[in-house]
């Protein structure tokens, strides 16, 4: 039955999928403008979008609904897809569809695939619940008993969703009721296709594991190891190939990535063009002017701070304090005399910090990433906290995770400094463009609220 269902289940999730989307765009169509069911532009449509997103759904495997995997991944999964869809369409369309007569409205299109997210999730539901009923499981054994073995093991129990049933142990030290026998009973008590997987235990012998595989090759089921202590804590491990010889990355983030480098230097391109254009042009020179006409000295405000990698760059400010000697270590505090009083409105609504949109097209800077502190500061933190340096793998940013929950302005005790460190190595250890996007609405809102730590 499990094999019949891997067999069939993608064929009938690309159709009922494609069905979905006929009727939707049907209904839609029907309720904008009760347009001609009968027309050839009609047709012509319908089926160009159908063509198009099962090849998407196929290239990119959207049937694959893993058994471990929640329904924000579907639904991830389904967003690059829906991208991938709208826009191939839309080219084909432009280039192949003969006439304009009997087009549908534009935006008909990307609605009715958009709301094909929910029939996944409704899918994902389903699926769930099928397998909690005990029906489209995989059976499975674990061989090597003992602490983590056996925390798989109370994990597969305890959630029936992943539609795994456990069989027993097998293991050469331990006998108790779990275990069926012992290592070299194991080759003799299943036949082809009488089981599915075959979790290892990582203290397992070489060669073992060996003749594990080359049975499992021939038995046709899966085998998958348990990492020990050393590897439990990281969630999400990958891999590298050498050849043949594969290592595991401990210690990898997601801008180790170039696409996700990529994407995210392109976001920061965008996002400073564009505030540099429709804000810092007018502001600029209202600013610059409020500047002089209160005190003596530059505009702007150079200072060196520390970038990705330890290196220093030239972090560009406008000015909010008189010239003084102390502003490479000495932080502003609550009514400093140092701060001018339009430097403190520039300060409080965070305006001082603008034309670091210029080191963020100078690649110096990112958007959104850990805030840069002054190379004194850096060298005084580095000593005195723990993973401090970790920070410093990405790009700094205008604004972070850690300004955005609270924790900005004057450093007074070292919890401040402390939570500050954690919240940036969170955010350089699961750094997502959702995140970024995040980041940046509440900056915003904090900004129109003025902040009151900012002085």
């Amino acid at each position: 039955m499990a094999k019949r269902f891997y067999k069939y289940f993608p064929w009938l999730f690309i159709a009922v999928e494609l069905l979905f989307i006929f009727i939707l765009l049907g209904l839609l169509t029907w309720a904008n403008s009760g347009v001609v069911f009968f027309s050839s532009g009609f047709w012509f449509d319908l089926g160009l979008l159908g063509l198009v997103w099962v090849m998407v759904v196929w290239v990119r495997k959207d049937y694959k609904l893993a058994r471990t995997s929640v329904y924000w991944d579907t639904l991830k999964q389904f967003l690059v897809s829906y991208v991938w869809g709208v826009l191939v369409f839309f080219i084909l369309r432009e280039h192949l569809s003969f006439s304009d007569a009997n087009k549908l409205d534009f935006y008909l299109y990307p609605l009715a695939l958009f709301l094909v997210g929910f029939f996944r999730v409704a899918v994902h539901m389903a699926l769930r619940r099928y397998r909690i009923s005990g029906r489209n499981y995989r059976k499975a054994v674990i061989l090597g008993k003992n602490e983590w073995s056996s925390q798989l093991a109370r994990t597969l129990i305890k959630n029936k969703a992943y539609g795994i049933k456990l069989l027993g142990f097998f293991d050469d030290k331990v006998l108790d009721n779990q275990v069926l026998g012992d290592f070299d009973s194991f080759f003799n008590s299943f036949g082809i296709g009488s089981l599915d997987i075959v979790y290892l235990s990582q203290e397992m012998p070489s060669k073992l594991v060996q003749r594990i595989v080359d049975h499992a090759d021939e038995h046709h089921f899966k085998v998958k190891i348990i990492p020990g202590p050393a590897l439990q804590w990281n969630k999400k491990l990958t891999f590298s190939s050498y050849g043949q010889f594969v290592v595991v990355n401990l210690n990898e983030i997601p801008l180790d990535r170039l696409g996700n480098q990529i994407f995210k230097r392109v976001f920061d391109v965008i996002f400073s063009l564009f505030v540099i254009v429709f804000v810092f042009s007018w502001l600029m020179p209202i600013i610059a002017f409020l500047i002089k006409l209160e005190s003596r000295g530059p505009v702007f405000f150079f200072q060196k701070r520390t970038g990705v990698n330890n290196k220093e760059f030239t972090c560009i400010k406008f000015r909010t304090m008189f010239e003084n000697p102390f502003s490479d270590t000495l932080q502003a505090s609550k009514d400093d005399p140092r701060v001018t009083r339009v430097g403190k409105v520039l300060r409080r609504f965070s305006l001082d910090e603008l034309p670091q949109f210029i080191n963020v097209l100078k690649n110096d800077m990112s958007v959104v990433g850990p805030r840069p502190h002054t190379v004194p500061m850096n060298e005084d933190f580095k000593q005195r906290l723990e993973k401090y340096n970790n920070r410093h793998c990405i790009k700094p940013g205008i604004t972070g995770l850690a300004q955005v929950l609270g924790y900005r302005g004057e450093i007074i005790n070292h919890w401040q400094i402390k939570s500050r460190v954690k919240l940036d190595y969170f955010y350089v250890r699961n750094w997502s463009f959702l995140l970024d996007i995040k980041i940046v609405l509440k900056t915003l809102n904090q900004m129109f609220r003025a902040g009151e730590t900012a002085y």
